[in-house]
């Protein structure tokens, strides 16, 4: 079983590496670009056949390493 993980800043936090792709975005000729908000996705390999343990565990990996849930948000997707 796999499960991604998508790792995004929180609302309102600053997102240098987005506006620097914006930025870039519009000197490459991109005008119509008013924002982006960069993040990461992380795919595990799951031993558990139990979906909803395996989510319960991937969450806690989030809640401890995966994610800084000061300033970032995820979301988990059981694959």
């Amino acid at each position: 079983m796999k499960a991604r993980v998508t790792v995004m800043l929180k609302a309102g936090v600053l997102d240098v590496q987005g506006e620097a792709v914006r930025h870039a975005l519009g000197t490459l000729g991109f005008a119509g670009v008013t924002g982006v908000r960069q993040g990461k996705v992380i795919e595990l390999e799951m031993a558990d056949g139990d979906r909803a343990l395996a989510e319960a565990n991937v969450k806690g990996m989030c809640e401890k390493l995966l994610a800084n849930t000061v300033i970032e948000s995820y979301r988990v997707e059981i694959i």
